[in-house]
């Protein structure tokens, strides 16, 4: 295969950003392509087999255009831009990056980082239930709370409303100490974390005051209809059938909903069926429904989670093939007695 030499122009003030710490992110890019990059006066050179080079240049103006945008280059920028590069789409990720969900409190803007993520997004935009199904470290929830947050701010509605079943994560914790509120706040805690993050702790608790932000167990939610409310339901895999219909037949005028779950992550009593399984069964077919699936492609926190979320799978796959061998093979021994 014939090497080739190429060069991007790089502008100055981004190439520092480009390059990472002791050159890391080029580093990765050669190491992922099997080129050789050589930085120098605002140009990169990219040397290598043509394809491979091709794509070292597609992904350094990729990441240069996210860079010129305000953006700091991090390890999961590159993967991603990495990732796109084998479907030819490294220019998606500044498509991506034009898309600004909301601003934290502090100024940051909140946007997808991923297609995945940006379909989510666009899915709860259009639809009045959406579901985001997915693995740890995908946004699902994160990206609910600023849609419901710009929503909120822009009186799209009246209230928020924030819902999680009570179930400990293979724990039993006993009988905690304290009021009704002390005990149900530890379930909580992650939703309290990114309204505080996004809104700001003085916004979240002068609006809690008034009642129009709640962070609730989703056993309050029975017996109310929830009008022009954006309501969202985390950790649905941990809901029962009734406890999913119950909550998705609260659902009244001017409302927006949006339910988060993973279904390889469950706390359910052995044998228990989820909520979650069900209703993204039995709802699929319904227009003003929508359902995105977020993958690990999709994780956007420390790469080593999109790593361990990797690992997992493989191992549930070969967990659950191994389990039907050998259901088959106890079937056959019975069919032979």
């Amino acid at each position: 295969m014939s090497m080739v030499e190429l060069s991007v122009e790089i502008p100055a003030e981004d190439m520092q950003n480009l390059c990472g710490q002791l050159d890391s992110n080029m580093k990765k890019i050669e190491r992922s392509l099997r080129v050789s990059l050589i930085p120098r006066d605002g140009i990169v050179k990219v040397i290598g087999p043509q394809p491979n080079a091709d794509r070292a240049a597609g992904v350094l103006q990729s990441l240069a255009r996210l860079s010129h945008s305000g953006n700091t280059i991090t390890e999961q920028n590159v993967d991603y831009a990495l990732s796109l590069s084998m479907d030819e789409r490294e220019e998606a990720i500044n498509e991506i990056d034009q898309d600004v969900v909301c601003r934290t409190v502090a100024g940051k803007p909140i946007k997808p980082k991923t297609l995945g993520q940006k379909k989510y997004v666009d899915t709860i935009r259009e639809k009045m239930i959406t579901f985001g199904l997915g693995p740890a470290g995908t946004g699902k929830t994160y990206l609910a709370m600023a849609m419901a947050i710009d929503a909120f701010r822009g009186g799209e509605v009246n209230r928020i409303i924030l819902t999680r079943p009570a179930i400990e994560a293979g724990e039993n914790l006993g009988f905690l100490p304290g009021d009704l509120q002390s005990k149900i706040d530890p379930y909580l805690r992650p939703l309290y974390d990114a309204l505080y993050q996004i809104m700001g702790a003085d916004s979240y608790l002068a609006n809690y005051e008034k009642g129009l932000i709640e962070v609730a167990p989703l056993a309050y939610m029975r017996g109310r209809t929830l009008d022009n409310a954006y309501i969202i339901l985390d950790e649905a895999q941990n809901t029962t059938p009734a406890q999913m219909k119950m909550f998705l037949t609260r659902i009244g005028f001017g409302s927006k909903v949006v339910v988060t779950g993973d279904p390889s992550q469950k706390d359910l009593p052995q044998g228990t069926v989820s909520g979650l399984d069900v209703a993204s069964r039995v709802l699929r077919s319904i227009d003003e429904i929508g359902m995105v699936t977020l993958t690990n492609r999709d994780v956007v926190r420390h790469p080593l989670v999109q790593k361990i979320v990797e690992a997992y799978e493989k191992y549930e796959k070969k967990q659950e093939y191994q389990d039907r061998r050998h259901e088959r093979y106890e079937k056959s021994r019975g069919h032979r007695r």
